[in-house]
């Protein structure tokens, strides 16, 4: 369910960036999140590690292209046995995710909508969220959030001790801050 919501949240943050020039990533100011609801309680997981390629008009800050690609054993809720318990639920190994830019519309100078194909479970779907673009000096930030039911990638309800329930619907936050080269 984490690795989901990080997936979808990665694939959000990347997928507004459209510049023809490479936008360098700062991992240490960015964050791709998911947060979920279980039973009793809600928590959010991070993603870690991630690589990300993003490209956009350097005149305009229009995305042109975005590439995320993640491994769901770098998402962290801090709570190990849950995180271990969710790369067994996605198979086990080393489980991936992947997010590409398809298209974006509705575009003003301070974002629009987004669209990209996001693959979690070996299953691709085409997600669309709206993104915001801020530029200051040679700076971008981009943030954006999208709904997912993990379900939609063939992975089975999570269920606990017969009471505890993960709510399939996930929410993806992305803030994604890069330098234009």
């Amino acid at each position: 369910m984490k690795t989901i919501l990080v997936a979808i949240g990665a694939g959000i943050l990347l997928s507004p960036c459209s510049w023809s020039a490479q936008i360098e990533v700062d991992v240490g100011r960015s964050r791709i999140q998911v947060d979920a609801k279980a039973t009793g309680h809600a928590f959010t997981g991070s993603l870690e590690k991630y690589e990300v390629k993003v490209a956009g008009d350097p005149a305009t800050g229009k995305p042109t292209a975005l590439d995320l690609k993640w491994d769901f054993n770098d998402l962290d809720t801090a709570d190990d046995k849950r995180d271990k318990e969710m790369v067994k639920w996605l198979g086990g190994g080393k489980p991936k995710g992947s997010f590409s830019f398809v298209k974006s519309w509705d575009e003003t100078a301070d974002g629009g909508k987004a669209q990209g194909n996001l693959t979690i479970n070996g299953v691709s779907k085409a997600v669309s969220f709206p993104y915001t673009v801020k530029r200051e000096g040679g700076w971008v930030t981009i943030d954006g959030k999208a709904r997912l039911d993990y379900q939609d990638f063939k992975l089975p309800i999570i269920r606990a001790m017969a009471v505890m329930t993960v709510d399939p619907k996930l929410d993806v936050r992305f803030h994604i801050v890069g330098k234009v080269k």
